[in-house]
């Protein structure tokens, strides 16, 4: 029997207009991005070129005002194109999603003045994000964070170290929370540094068992001048701003690991179709063809849960609890199936020749970024019981 192709993902969109722009997103994955996936990873490039690619055509501002160089697409629609991008490499998918994270708090909570001034650039002017709120002493504990505004004159300055930052070092501009005031959720402020201000500097990037291409470092803030103009929303807004973005970033995060996933089947489904034991495809073997089902089930489901969530959102319905549920169910499914993915191959699966261990590593760091899977169930949790007494 003949090896299996995979078949493109049979998507539900909302118009003709979003059906031409999947069909864009999966020219560039197939010729820009998937080809040299493997070779970039092992190597730890990143892979910059492909981002200003993306600028160029459009699709790293999808979510976003037109006005501002946004495509005014639903969310609905820019999953589903990360889902692809992610498919074909995660660090490309989940650096779209970043970027994304990164521009939320202006496109939502900047001036009119802010927004004409920085948004163009951002979003389809060639520049890339960073979303800088984790620090090395608060990570889940988000609201003890230690980096530090000042007050001086017109000007404000920040002091301290953000850590786990995707694109540290690369990205043209940092979305910085920073404490202006009392201690805990209430005295953190959101700024707009420029990565080329004086005193912004990135650490070596972590070296990591997946997503090498993806550059993760420690920023650092020595007394960084940036002026009032840059302060993004009401002083003391910033923590309630962090927490929205992530709201969105959550689901981001949970359509790329169903394109992560979504790869992992394709490869498996193509390796058992071809891969002949006892005189006949192992796909023909009811234990594996059971197997297979189950993950293409889990795909199927982890898919429908985040666009429920999307579509809420994009009627301006509550979606706190629905994108938790996403992020959680997407990303545990991810880890399962690229797993399963790599049982499948048998020892191939276990070798670098064959895609299958690299989805597996980078599907583990989804279910910690943006919030650990057990923050996620504190989440859900909260909108079911209330909180936690003390």
């Amino acid at each position: 029997m003949p090896d299996r192709a995979p078949q493109p993902v049979d998507r539900q969109l909302p118009t003709d207009e979003a059906r031409d722009l999947i069909s864009l997103v999966r020219d560039i994955a197939q010729h820009e991005i998937a080809p040299k996936a493997a070779e970039e990873e092992d190597a730890g490039h990143f892979p910059r070129e492909v981002f200003t690619l993306l600028s160029r055509t459009g699709l790293l501002g999808l979510p976003y005002d037109s006005e501002y160089g946004g495509a005014d697409q639903p969310y609905e629609v820019y999953l589903q194109v990360l889902e692809e991008l992610a498919a074909a490499r995660l660090t490309v998918g989940l650096g779209v999603s970043v970027h994304t994270l990164a521009s939320y708090a202006l496109a939502t909570y900047g001036s009119k003045e802010q927004q004409v001034e920085h948004l163009p650039a951002m979003l389809g002017g060639g520049l890339l994000g960073a979303y800088c709120l984790s620090e090395p002493s608060s990570g889940s504990d988000a609201a003890s964070l230690r980096t530090r505004a000042v007050r001086d004159g017109d000007d404000w300055v920040i002091t301290g170290t953000k850590a786990w930052i995707t694109h540290g070092g690369v990205a043209d501009f940092y979305t910085v929370m920073a404490r202006t005031g009392e201690e805990g959720p209430r005295g953190i402020t959101a700024f707009l540094v420029p990565a080329d201000a004086d005193g912004v500097s990135a650490a070596a990037p972590e070296k990591k068992m997946g997503m090498k291409g993806s550059p993760t470092a420690q920023v650092h803030f020595d007394a960084v001048r940036v002026p009032d103009a840059r302060r993004i929303g009401d002083e003391g807004q910033g923590f309630a701003i962090a927490l929205s973005a992530l709201d969105s970033g959550r689901l981001g995060i949970a359509a790329c690991a169903i394109g992560v996933a979504q790869a992992a089947l394709d490869e498996a489904v193509g390796y058992a179709t071809g891969r002949l034991q006892f005189g006949r495809p192992i796909a023909d073997f009811q234990g594996l063809r059971f197997m297979l089902a189950d993950m293409a089930t889990q795909i199927e489901a982890g898919r429908a849960l985040y666009l429920a969530a999307a579509r809420l959102r994009d009627a301006g319905r509550p979606f706190a609890k629905q994108a938790a549920m996403a992020k959680l169910h997407c990303t545990d499914t991810a880890m399962k199936v690229t797993t399963d993915a790599v049982q499948v191959l048998g020892g191939y699966g276990y070798t670098a020749d064959f895609p299958a261990e690299r989805y597996m590593r980078e599907a583990k760091v989804l279910q910690i970024v943006e919030g650990t899977n057990q923050i996620q169930r504190m989440v859900i949790a909260r909108h079911l019981a209330g909180p936690e007494t003390r």
